[in-house]
């Protein structure tokens, strides 16, 4: 007898009190990988460099001028486009923080089974392309649309429901109200790579990255909320599997420090010396500019503000922030905290929730200061 797709994919579950993490989680973190923290030190993070996560397999593109995106569903003009067409429209770049929605999600306790993210899925860069409130424009949004769903060419297998990746935005944060939603061809100047979506993909600034959905070929308006797996089943606030939860949308305010010192090659656990010591890292958050960033070097016992790095142009970017430190000898936690202009600030104690979603509890940094001649 043959084996039905139910049985392929486990269900979603939390691990046991003293299971580590499995061969199938290890299989993830190897496809997938997060930001090296020292890299936080570039304004924008290289390619190779930025965060992956891929939920299936990368999709081949051999050639790209036979991709093509296609705009239907409630529209008055349904649009077939290449990348070509994209790129004869006005261009617009933005520099975008993107944060995946598990980040945080092996810290908890219990631990959703799922991709083990520590704090490193994250990065910053630069995306070209078209303002996709100019492509809907351009195909006549109906009256009474409610959700613009967008499919990814990626298809497989999650919780037994075999599909393309699909998510979908409200009408108006599509047609962007407060932000310019972007259907992207380029990152950093060049072409996107593969595993980021080549040869298009949406870039949703402020949203965490679910829904930036990569290898982007068909745009549809519906006149009903979009009920897909990706919106309805994962990527919700849960505290009971029963329950509907709240969808997950945009990044909660997190900062991260740049490890200073060098480190263990197996625990990496930092070492510095006795001294002074600029300690910076990187902020942001999706719904509010980040207003102050906090540091403690006691584990939590006081802190210090930091400076921030003014805004500038980059709304939608992690901000640089610093404090000087001078170390002395014995063990010492760092810990940044980053708090945003709504007064949204990270927790201490962890926000717990069936999926691992939206985890920004303050990092923890352990640093060992060498005594003076070691």
């Amino acid at each position: 007898m043959g084996r039905r797709l139910s049985d392929v994919s486990a269900p979603a579950r939390l691990a046991g009190p003293d299971e580590g993490i499995g061969r199938d989680e290890l299989a993830l973190a190897a496809r997938n990988h997060g930001l090296p923290l020292e890299a936080l030190r570039y304004d924008l993070t290289p390619p190779g460099l930025h965060y992956v996560l891929t939920h299936y397999d990368i999709p081949y593109v051999a050639d790209e001028a036979s991709w093509e995106l296609t705009i239907g569903g409630g529209v008055r003009r349904p649009l077939r486009l290449t990348p070509a067409d994209l790129r004869a429209y006005p261009a617009v770049t933005l520099r975008v923080t993107l944060e995946c929605a598990g980040n945080g999600r092996a810290l908890l306790t219990p631990r959703p089974v799922s991709q083990p993210w520590l704090v490193e899925a994250v990065g910053t860069a630069e995306w070209t392309g078209v303002p996709l409130r100019l492509l809907l424009a351009d195909a006549g949004i109906e009256d009474g649309a409610v959700d613009v769903v967008f499919t990814g060419a990626d298809h497989g297998v999650e919780r037994g429901v075999e599909q393309d990746y699909r998510r979908a935005l409200p009408v108006d944060v599509a047609v962007g109200e407060g932000v310019d939603v972007l259907v992207a061809h380029t990152m950093n100047g060049a072409p996107l790579p593969p595993q980021h979506g080549r040869p298009l993909r949406l870039v949703v600034p402020g949203w965490y990255g679910m829904a930036h959905v990569k290898w982007l070929r068909d745009i549809t308006v519906t006149d009903r909320p979009f009920t897909g797996f990706q919106q309805t089943v994962a990527y919700r606030l849960r505290q009971h599997p029963e329950e509907e939860g709240e969808p997950v949308t945009r990044m909660a305010p997190r900062a991260l420090l740049i490890p200073p010192g060098f480190p263990d090659f197996m625990s990496r656990a930092r070492v510095v010396r006795p001294g002074a010591l600029e300690l910076e890292g990187r902020a942001w958050s999706g719904r509010a500019p980040v207003s102050r960033v906090e540091l403690s070097t006691d584990g939590g016992r006081g802190w210090g503000e930091a400076e921030v790095e003014p805004a500038g142009a980059h709304r939608w970017a992690w901000r640089r922030w610093r404090l000087a430190w001078t170390a002395a000898p014995g063990d010492h936690v760092l810990m940044a905290r980053a708090t945003d202009a709504e007064g949204r600030t990270q927790p201490l104690d962890q926000p717990w929730n069936r999926g691992g979603f939206t985890n920004n509890l303050v990092q923890q940094v352990p640093v060992v200061c060498l005594e003076s001649g070691s």
